[in-house]
């Protein structure tokens, strides 16, 4: 088929992300030309895709037609007329991670920073900024949740909103996008700090392990952490695309705590993820 020659989906992550709504009209062979895509950053996906179905029109216009469906499954949106394709890419947008891109992403009101609603196959539900020395905005923040597992609890008011989001048996994503570079001592030890009090002397080798999941590179603007808790596991996406887990419910419970307990890192995160969640 005409997309065998994307070799997958993955691929396409490094991709920017528009936040334009997407917009397919009719295609013509005049459309798919290479040489309307010599500027495209996708060129030789479309170009594979277009030799592999040059035989006719009809052939060349399904080549595009899957092409741009492919593109738009991850995050990438053209606009596409008779005349001409024409990219739109949204600046400071999260591109790593598994994120599917169908709608429009929404924006950290503090930062500016972009998040697409859904990530790790979990929908958006709300997102903050992280603040220290009262006017210093570290990192935005941002929580996915499973709408199935939240199904019921949805219905409830605040109080069972955050009980719920205090226990990690509710699967989740926490996803931080650094606004500012960061010394990655500084942003480990931070979280350590948090967390050492909030574990009451049970596991702790366990924060052990948490520094090593963090290489010695020191944090940039943009850079994208991901936490994923399922129950008494935590998988740890780090700034430079390594994977690593914890197994600990200990663990897992007092990072919920962090971001979702009384004296959480970002009050705004918190706030707007307890709104979110009933329109899931």
């Amino acid at each position: 088929s005409s997309l065998s020659s994307l070799s997958s989906l993955s691929s396409l992550s490094s991709l920017s992300t528009p936040s334009t709504p997407i917009m397919l009209l009719s295609v013509s062979r005049q459309a798919l030309n290479r040489s309307n895509l010599l500027r495209s950053p996708a060129r030789r996906l479309f170009s594979s895709t277009t030799r592999s179905a040059c035989g006719t029109a009809s052939a060349s216009s399904r080549a595009g037609m899957a092409t741009m469906a492919t593109l738009a499954a991850c995050g990438v949106v053209y606009h596409v007329s008779d005349s001409k394709i024409t990219s739109f890419c949204a600046a400071r947008i999260p591109t790593s991670g598994d994120v599917l891109t169908m709608g429009s992403p929404t924006k950290e009101k503090a930062t500016g920073i972009l998040f697409p609603p859904l990530c790790n196959a979990m929908s958006l539900v709300g997102t903050g900024v992280r603040i220290k020395y009262v006017f210093v905005k570290v990192y935005a923040v941002g929580t996915y949740m499973d709408p199935i597992a939240m199904m019921a609890v949805k219905k409830g008011g605040p109080d069972i909103i955050q009980k719920a989001l205090l226990d990690p048996t509710y699967p989740r994503t926490i996803r931080i996008v650094m606004n500012r570079g960061l010394a990655i001592d500084k942003y480990t030890a931070a979280i350590v700090e948090s967390l050492e009090p909030r574990m009451k002397g049970q596991d702790l080798e366990k924060l052990e392990e948490f520094k090593k999941l963090n290489p010695k590179v020191d944090l940039v603007e943009g850079a994208e952490i991901e936490m994923t808790i399922r129950g008494d596991s935590l998988l740890y996406k780090n700034a430079l695309g390594g994977v690593g887990s914890i197994k600990s419910r200990v663990f897992t419970e007092a990072m919920c705590d962090v971001y979702y307990g009384n004296d959480c890192a970002s009050p705004s995160h918190k706030e707007d993820v307890i709104k979110g969640i009933p329109k899931l």
